[in-house]
């Protein structure tokens, strides 16, 4: 498996812009939100446009990238669904709650770490940091990534946000 990974990795790194965004193919499924942080809490918590539970995550050929998630809004879980288009290897923009820079950061076929560069319709300006996985537990190797990618951005530690205690959205 790591093997694979390494292949991946390597790929990425040495293959050309499309051929790039297919090797990123394995990758696509099932995922869920366990971790957001954001230098502003509030577009984290219960009605903040970031608190997402991440269901599913496509990755296209043809650039693109596709993420289906719910929002939860006054104890309402709304989905939502949102494209990314390739800037360059694993960095996409998203039109969601304003102007999003998405960088993916760690990529196994465990997790995802990603980052995201937030500038909202005031043009207020916020870092989040999420962690995704492909099961109902990360390893605390994981997390303590997560975790320093949120310092990197000096994000408090208090501004995380654990998803996994209160995801009642449906499954899919």
């Amino acid at each position: 498996m790591k093997v694979l990974l390494l292949c991946v990795v390597l790929g990425l790194l040495y293959a050309g812009h499309g051929e790039a965004q297919l090797l990123l193919k394995p990758f696509s499924g099932e995922w869920k939100t366990h971790y957001i942080a954001a230098s502003n809490k509030d577009k984290i918590t219960e009605n903040g446009p970031f608190h997402i539970y991440v269901r599913h995550v496509e990755f296209h050929a043809n650039d693109t990238v596709d993420i289906d998630f719910y929002v939860k809004l006054d104890g309402e879980c709304v989905k939502k669904q949102v494209t990314g288009e390739k800037e360059k290897t694993l960095v996409y923009h998203i039109a969601y709650a304003g102007q999003n820079k998405v960088k993916i950061l760690r990529l196994s076929l465990d997790t995802i770490i990603g980052s995201i560069h937030n500038v909202d319709e005031d043009g207020k300006e916020t870092e989040l940091v999420g962690i995704l996985g492909k099961s109902d537990q990360i390893s605390n190797r994981d997390y303590e990534k997560f975790k320093k990618e949120t310092r990197d951005r000096g994000i408090l530690e208090e501004n995380i946000v654990n998803f996994t205690d209160n995801d009642d959205c449906p499954a899919e």
